[in-house]
């Protein structure tokens, strides 16, 4: 199962934090050890790991979320592009 860094803007980093098991729970769709990663320069800058098991389905899920994910996205603050890279 690779492993899978998920990078994005947020607009306020407590309120992204603060949505944590809305969003572990979100990615387990398709992955497992979800870690939460918070710029070391004070920046809006968030990175999200995990171990995915379906790849094809994370990446569906980020190009085209579904409904209830694209409102979680925008409840805590998602800043677009998400940029997802992968373990080789």
């Amino acid at each position: 199962m690779p492993k899978v860094v998920i990078t994005h803007e947020v607009a306020d980093i407590d309120r992204w934090l603060a949505g944590k098991a809305e969003r572990a729970e979100a990615i387990t769709r398709v992955g497992s050890n979800v870690t939460d990663h918070v710029a070391l320069d004070g920046s809006k800058r968030v990175a999200i790991t995990a171990d995915v098991h379906d790849l094809a389905a994370l990446q569906a899920m980020l190009t085209s979320p579904p409904p209830d994910v694209a409102a979680k996205m925008a409840e805590h603050g998602v800043v677009p592009p998400v940029v997802a890279y992968v373990q080789k």
